[in-house]
């Protein structure tokens, strides 16, 4: 949930990328679980590959007038991923996983 809160007014995440920022890469159904039973999150933020609304009905036409009033711009029926797209920062390694990737090269297969 703390990587849904970090995507700011006028910007959009897609529901993979807030997975992979959550660590959970590949989670992107879960992603979207979490925000149908969540509250105060802001899930208008939060959409398919490509900028697509994936609502129906009247829950698309909310999101994206909830978008619309935060200076988001749509091209057709999908937003403008280019101008809007959040882009997580990149996560930090730590010390410890620095110092594997330096100092061990590919592994072998141990024998059994």
């Amino acid at each position: 949930m703390a990587a849904i809160r970090l995507v700011p007014r006028g910007k959009v995440a897609t529901y993979g990328a807030v997975a992979r920022a959550a660590g959970y890469p590949g989670a992107a159904r879960r992603v979207a679980w979490v925000l149908h039973r969540s509250f105060g999150l802001p899930w208008q933020r939060i959409v398919g590959a490509e900028g697509e609304i994936k609502l129906r009905a009247d829950s698309a036409i909310e999101q994206r007038l909830r978008l619309e009033a935060e200076g988001v711009r749509f091209r057709g029926r999908r937003v403008d991923m280019k101008q809007h797209e959040f882009k997580f920062p990149a996560p930090r390694r730590s010390r410890m996983a620095k110092q594997k990737s330096v100092a061990g090269g590919p592994r072998r297969a141990r024998r059994v």
